[in-house]
């Protein structure tokens, strides 16, 4: 498995005149022993820093125009989605609403990009996701207009349009007219006045009626040009953040969905459990409990016929040795279906590589292994049993001859992939076997990626938080 690796530059070092020393305490001090040059070049840097920059004004009045534009479309989408909604007491709206509202979200999402890639203002997305056992047809479309409409982003969402178009369009709008207002100033300046003349012609608070004045209100158009470079940047954030405020995840958001996400997964647990105990008291029945019903059977006969037909008492004596030694292995085995022993005796890493070697393909699986130290029990049992169970969907559907196994642990994760050059196209949901798995995994907190190209290879890879003994 391919390592991702990290490497460090050096920053490049000082010129000998302008570089600074720093003594035993951790005072930087100028080499030139100018006790205030430290101070003067930290404020020299601080201003650097402050500086309007014309290029980032520019960009941000652009930004700022198109996001006005932008902003008018608002106004559209609101009044479709108000009126499909509407028409949700005849019955049409079941039909209209869900791509109403999917191209509500496309858009709103669209916003949430721009936030972060145009101002880095993250915006988290809310939505819940659907149930994988949604209907197709005309009940999924009731169903999915259902969901839609009583997820609480939904009607967020439509209280972003009504602020979009209003509050969002003016600081948007700003954003813009506070870098083109100056040109206005600049323009009169140059002498291009007289065509305004014909009456007092206002610019700001300055009335143009001459060259003076004109020149008047070409330098209130510099301060406002200063201005504008210096806050366009600013009020186009502040447009992000107004949009942040009403699309982000509501308070308490992620609490209710960490306590429907435990409730799940608890859900998930007990019956898994219920399952775990069906499956071993019908192996218990069909396998073990059957050999030793018929054990005892043959006792019986044995019984009865050592004194009449010791030959045939003595087969009977070596037919029930050979039941009673299949159902003790029946019971080993499952009890190494419960918990093998070599888990709880050797790890996680030895438990997996024992497995590989019992696995029916010709070359054994590769398996890989960095863990520092022990996970819990329990930990351990889930990630055995759900690699056990991803080799076996390799062995039954993959068609592979190669697989791998790599097992590490790094930043409070539990890390395991199983690779295989099999033919591809698996995927979790549908009733798949990974769906499943990916249940047992969200009982621990565990998450489960699958990455399956048609034609392959096909790589699940899994991750338990947990600490390491």
């Amino acid at each position: 498995m391919d390592r991702a690796t990290q490497s460090a530059t050096p920053s490049a070092a000082n010129s000998a005149a302008n570089s600074a020393m720093t003594d035993d305490t951790g005072t930087t001090r100028a080499r030139d022993g100018d006790g205030d040059g430290g101070n003067s070049r930290n404020r020299d840097d601080a201003w650097t820093a402050r500086r309007p920059k014309p290029r980032e004004a520019l960009l941000a009045a652009a930004r700022g125009l198109a996001l006005a534009v932008i902003s008018l479309g608002s106004i559209l989408l609101f009044v479709v989605t108000i009126l499909s909604i509407a028409l949700l007491a005849l019955g049409i709206g079941f039909l209209t609403t869900p791509a109403v509202l999917t191209a509500l979200r496309a858009c709103a999402n669209q916003r949430r990009l721009l936030a972060a890639t145009w101002s880095d203002v993250p915006i988290p997305v809310p939505y819940r996701p659907f149930p994988p056992d949604v209907r197709s047809g005309l009940t999924g479309q009731v169903e999915r207009c259902t969901l839609m409409l009583k997820d609480p982003a939904t009607w967020r969402d439509l209280q972003w349009l009504v602020i979009d178009m209003t509050a969002g369009f003016v600081t948007a709008l700003l954003t813009a007219v506070l870098l083109l207002y100056p040109v206005e100033g600049f323009v009169l300046g140059a002498g291009l006045w007289r065509p305004f003349t014909e009456g007092t012609y206002w610019y700001a608070f300055v009335p143009v009626t001459g060259q003076s004045t004109a020149l008047a209100a070409a330098a209130v158009a510099l301060v406002l040009f200063g201005v504008a470079l210096r806050y366009c940047p600013a009020l186009l954030r502040l447009h992000f953040r107004l949009t942040g405020a009403l699309l982000a995840p509501a308070p308490g958001h992620a609490l209710t969905e960490r306590i429907e996400r435990l409730t799940e997964t608890r859900h998930d647990a007990v019956d898994s459990s219920a399952a775990e105990l069906r499956r071993i008291e019908r192996d218990l029945h069909d396998g073990a409990q059957a050999r030793l019903v018929a054990v005892g059977m043959d006792l019986g006969t044995i019984e009865a016929l050592i004194e009449k037909n010791p030959a045939k008492a003595k087969e009977l004596i070596g037919k029930a040795r050979q039941s009673s030694a299949d159902a003790l292995t029946e019971l080993r085995d499952l009890v190494r279906g419960i918990h093998p022993p070599v888990l709880a005796e050797r790890g996680l890493g030895d438990a997996v590589k024992e497995l590989a070697l019992r696995l029916p393909m010709p070359p054994e699986p590769e398996v890989e292994v960095e863990l520092p130290g022990r996970a819990p029990a329990p930990v351990e049992s889930a990630a055995y049993f759900a690699v056990s169970e991803t080799l076996t969907n390799v062995v039954k559907h993959a068609g592979a001859d190669r697989v791998w196994v790599d097992i590490s642990y790094a930043d409070g994760m539990l890390r395991i992939a199983v690779t295989d050059n099999g033919r591809g196209g698996a995927a979790v949901g549908g009733g798949s076997g990974l769906s499943g798995l990916q249940r047992r995994l969200g009982t621990f907190d565990g998450v489960l990626a699958v990455s399956s190209p048609a034609g392959g290879p096909t790589m699940v890879t899994m991750e338990l938080p947990c600490e390491l003994s």
